[in-house]
């Protein structure tokens, strides 16, 4: 029996204007969801409907209550549930460290301060960002065939959604030439980010332009209305940055410096099994 060994060899991953349009992706995400926040600070509740002052009790809010002895109390209300959230949502301390009444803390929107001209500008900037860097994106996966080869579930994979949930929560991961395909949840994941979030997301924000609603009237009540469709818009970025987080879990266990490498460089490393007489000199 000839023996074997494993030794990395590197396969060229991902080509240069998918990184590029990774890291803008990235960057453009992270100053979205903290400008929005910061818009979010200006009215901290989420309602339903065409408006806020229907007499309806928000499905969330934030908001700060002065406790028996003076102290500011942050307050989180989903519901008929209450929460007390100092120091996070509702009351948190400012820059010179006094306790103020404020949905979101500072170090989590962008500008810091409460400034919602300003926030909004960043807003609105990063989101013309995300879609044309997300167009650019669509279509070079389709003409360069990404998303029919890589991305588009085939039978196989289908029949291996089990056996794929379990192997992430073992922690297992592909190794070797299985490594060098995304598997079925990993398809279904990011062709959801594509299709279903990043859509939705965009549709939402239009809802809340009083120009667009102006020249199309009618067409917010869709969504439910002009809050629900700010209600919606505020699920679906924090459902994005759930993404993120499972997204950078799995690149961690499953090799961070590779997948930081191949996300750089766009070569990746995989494990190989090579025998004795593959080292042989021909």
């Amino acid at each position: 029996m000839p023996d074997v060994n494993a030794e990395q060899v590197f396969y060229y991953r991902h080509g240069l204007p998918v990184r590029i349009m990774h890291w803008i992706n990235a960057l453009a995400f992270f100053l979205l969801l903290m400008s929005g926040l910061q818009i979010f600070n200006a009215h901290p509740a989420l309602n339903w409907g065409k408006s806020s002052y229907d007499g309806k009790p928000p499905l969330l809010q934030l908001e700060a209550k002065r406790r028996a002895d003076g102290q500011l109390q942050g307050v989180t209300r989903l519901g008929r549930h209450e929460f007390a959230t100092t120091g996070i949502l509702g009351a948190s301390r400012n820059a010179d460290g006094e306790l103020t009444a404020r949905g979101f803390p500072a170090w989590a929107t962008l500008p810091g301060p409460q400034w919602l001209a300003m926030g909004r500008r960043w807003h609105l900037f990063f989101a013309w960002v995300l879609v044309i860097n997300g167009i650019a994106y669509l279509g070079y996966a389709i003409f360069s065939r990404h998303l029919g080869r890589d991305l588009a579930p085939s039978r196989r994979d289908w029949r291996s959604v089990g056996t794929s949930i379990k192997e992430h929560l073992l922690l297992r991961h592909p190794q070797g030439e299985a490594a060098k395909h995304y598997n079925i949840l990993q398809k279904l994941a990011y062709l959801s980010v594509i299709f279903v979030l990043l859509p939705l997301m965009m549709i939402t924000g239009w809802s809340m332009s009083p120009r667009l609603d102006a020249v199309l009237p009618g067409w917010v009540d869709l969504l439910g209305g002009r809050q629900s469709g700010r209600t919606i818009h505020f699920i679906v970025a924090w459902a994005l940055f759930g993404f993120v987080l499972i997204h950078v879990f799995e690149v961690i266990v499953s090799g961070f410096w590779n997948h930081l490498r191949s996300m750089i460089t766009g070569r990746f490393g995989i494990r190989q099994e090579v025998t004795a007489h593959d080292n042989v000199p021909h």
